[in-house]
């Protein structure tokens, strides 16, 4: 049995809950929260009884083999490293860290200690992407030339998900102040991961960032509106490929759209999670001279939680480990200085 304890009970955290719940021999054995309502409520919910609002108190107390951390970026490093100096295997919330200097401790302490170490890019959890990523490296569609890819949201002028402007759970990412490193930070560092996963290292990146006012002085209550709304990237990788990489919170019309395409000399891949997790348009060969596409059916591939949890299980580290969330996030990091500098940033 597998006892795993969750950090940080909001929405996310249910969706960890859920999760682990559906793998046999893993029990949910403790939850931490510095809300004590919330905590006890979670507590009900997925029948945990030992529950803590000390984080302190949970490492040192509660029966666990691992824990799954789900709270607010700017926690996640000093979170992960009690975790790791108590000898706990760590499944971290994206993005690893807010700077790659405090991404890199973690990976250092994590060796250190020979915990398994994990980041939650949960489109991993694609079998197409996953599929791409091994045709691409067996050099099925020949030389990746180049690369598009886009996470596309719209809470900001939409409710599809509900009123932004009237939830703590929706204000902390647009406030710097609250942690947030904008849609940057919160989605871009995945599409990031999914625009590089099968094509190889970035060499370089230029970004673009924005900001749009949304309300009278950019303030709602005790969070000011100072976070990007918008990122728009262009990457040259270590192969040559130029890609561009975008994301915002403004793309009316999409609630969470996840896409990307790979060109290369040879052919080229589409993927698109609002149509399929497991399916994505290929064309190759003789069919590239006809620019005709088909649809490859991709099966399934563990999920983030089933991956984590076999990797405790073998003491075989699985992907993406925590070299790779600081890999994004050097990244992430670079972003903010090519937006600020007006120019190319080399990683």
């Amino acid at each position: 049995m597998i006892r795993i304890g969750i950090i940080g009970t909001g929405g996310m955290a249910h969706a960890h809950a859920r999760s682990f719940q559906r793998i046999k021999g893993v029990r949910l054995a403790a939850a931490c929260d510095l809300d004590p309502n919330r905590v006890q409520d979670y507590g009900k919910e997925f029948g945990i009884t030992d529950l803590y609002t000390d984080l302190d108190a949970m490492l040192k107390n509660a029966d666990m083999d691992a824990v799954s951390i789900v709270t607010p970026d700017s926690s996640h490093a000093p979170i992960s490293l009690q975790a790791i100096a108590a000898g706990k295997h760590v499944l971290c919330e994206k993005p690893l860290a807010v700077t790659y200097p405090d991404a890199k401790k973690m990976v250092q302490a994590a060796k250190r200690k020979k915990v398994i170490n994990m980041v939650n890019f949960s489109y991993r959890n694609s079998s197409a992407l996953m599929k791409a990523a091994d045709m691409a490296a067996k050099g099925m569609f020949g030389e990746i030339k180049h690369v598009d890819a886009h996470y596309l949201q719209s809470w900001l002028s939409s409710r599809v998900w509900g009123d932004w402007k009237t939830s703590s759970g929706w204000l902390w990412r647009l406030s710097s102040e609250h942690g947030s490193k904008g849609v940057l930070g919160d989605v871009g560092v995945h599409i990031l991961d999914f625009a590089s996963f099968p094509v190889g290292p970035m060499k370089t990146i230029h970004c673009r960032l924005k900001t749009f006012p949304k309300v009278k002085g950019n303030r709602i209550g005790e969070y000011k509106l100072d976070a990007n709304d918008s990122a728009i990237m262009t990457v040259e990788y270590a192969n040559g490929a130029l890609g561009t990489v975008s994301t915002t919170r403004y793309a009316t019309g999409h609630a969470n759209t996840v896409a990307l395409s790979l060109h290369g000399t040879d052919g080229a891949v589409r993927i698109n999670l609002d149509r399929s997790y497991t399916e994505m348009d290929v064309t190759r060969g003789k069919d590239r001279h006809t620019c005709t596409w088909k649809t490859i059916t991709c099966g399934r591939t563990p999920d983030m939680y089933k991956r984590f949890v076999e990797s405790i299980r073998t003491g075989v580290q699985d992907q993406p480990d925590f070299a790779r969330g600081a890999e994004i996030q050097k990244a992430l990091d670079a972003c903010f200085v090519s937006d600020a500098e007006d120019r190319t940033v080399r990683l």
